[in-house]
């Protein structure tokens, strides 16, 4: 922040148009608090945004916004009231959830903005010219509203590794609590991005027997960390029939398969022909408006399969995933990739979409003041 007061954020203005702006600090009122971002993970969702693919509703403004849905940082000025109901004070770090509600209604008492009617918005998605401006994660600072949802993180963790609460909270609701992940399941996760890393790890931890996870042929380092984190098998989609592979892998087929893979319709119809009698589906990899070909409505009528769109997680699952990132019962930090100052958020962007030549990240993360990424 310079020393006039002024707060540095990169401002998504219009479909592929990023341009770094200054705003006022936001004052601080007894409800609510200022937040120094320490670090803002990048989702596949943020290159939807970018590219102006998201739908444009109440919710989910695209332009102009302050991106960035992921943020952790340091509480730098709280309000009395705020305090007491976060349970939080000045220095302490924070995870903060996406979705913030109206702050009246039974939901928003609860702390699940999700559930909120006439919810107040979702951080990195809300109108940079709504004051006090600061609602998004690409910035120095960011205004937490009263109704924000927020819970202590580890200090002592490296920030990049600490913010990757979001991905691992997406895998324990995906791969775990919506389809109702147990004991002798059989785990099929496509794709081996952040999220789908993360499933693997949910999936064990919900008491998986076996889990496989699949990946092209560039995802060979990926796919052998996955092998790390819990996978049983760890499989190139690209190497053969994939559908065979993973059916014989799993010994017949997926009680659960879980789809994360972003801009491919392909893996829905993979995803049925590797389910079982009665398996559970989880679609969450955004297909950027491409239609789904050769889906066989027959299979999922005689295998009695249940599909299921994905979109965000519950209030728990965020708060078990800040959890087992700090138990440092896995590795989080093989899964860090690159981190990028705000000045080049749209190379973060970029970089995470598979848009940079020679660059395959997992993980990647806006840090206010990291050094530059040459390219």
């Amino acid at each position: 922040m310079s020393a006039s007061g002024r707060v540095r954020a990169a401002v998504l203005v219009e479909p592929k148009r990023i341009e770094m702006r200054d705003f006022p600090r936001p004052s601080v009122g007894p409800d609510d608090a200022v937040l120094r971002i320490e670090a803002c993970g990048i989702c596949g969702s943020d290159y939807e945004q970018y590219e102006g693919h998201l739908p444009d509703t109440e919710d989910y403004k695209q332009f102009p916004v302050i991106p960035g849905h992921e943020p952790l940082g340091r509480i730098e000025e709280i309000g009395r009231a705020a305090k007491e109901r976060w349970r939080v004070s000045v220095g302490d770090r924070v995870a903060v959830r996406s979705g913030y509600g109206c702050g009246r209604c039974e939901a928003c008492r609860r702390f699940e903005p999700a559930a909120c009617r006439t919810r107040g918005g979702t951080y990195g998605y809300t109108d940079v010219d709504k004051v006090p401006f600061l609602w998004g994660g690409y910035a120095e600072r960011m205004y937490l509203t009263p109704l924000s949802v927020v819970k202590q993180a580890d200090p002592d963790l490296a920030p990049e590794v600490a913010v990757m609460f979001n991905p691992l909270a997406a895998g324990i609701s995906w791969a775990g609590t919506v389809p109702a992940t147990g004991p002798g399941d059989r785990v099929a996760v496509l794709g081996a991005g952040q999220r789908g890393l993360c499933c693997v790890i949910a999936a064990r931890e919900a008491g998986a027997s076996k889990v496989v996870i699949t990946g092209l042929a560039r995802d060979a380092a990926k796919l052998a960390l996955a092998r790390e984190l819990g996978a049983d098998a760890a499989i190139d989609g690209e190497g053969g029939d994939v559908v065979a592979q993973v059916r014989e892998a799993l010994g017949g087929g997926a009680e659960v398969v879980v789809d994360t893979t972003p801009y491919a319709p392909r893996p829905l119809t993979d995803a049925v022909a590797i389910g079982v009698r009665r398996g559970r589906i989880v679609v969450a990899g955004l297909k950027g408006g491409r239609p789904t070909q050769a889906l066989l409505a027959d299979d999922v009528i005689y295998k009695e399969l249940t599909i299921r769109g994905v979109l965000s997680m519950p209030v728990p699952e965020t708060f078990k995933a800040v959890d087992i990132i700090g138990s440092r019962r896995y590795p989080f930090e093989r899964l860090h990739s690159l981190s990028f100052p705000i000045e080049q958020a749209q190379d973060a962007i970029l970089t995470l979409a598979g848009q940079m030549p020679g660059v395959n990240p997992i993980h990647l993360a806006i840090v206010p003041g990291a050094p530059r990424v040459s390219l």
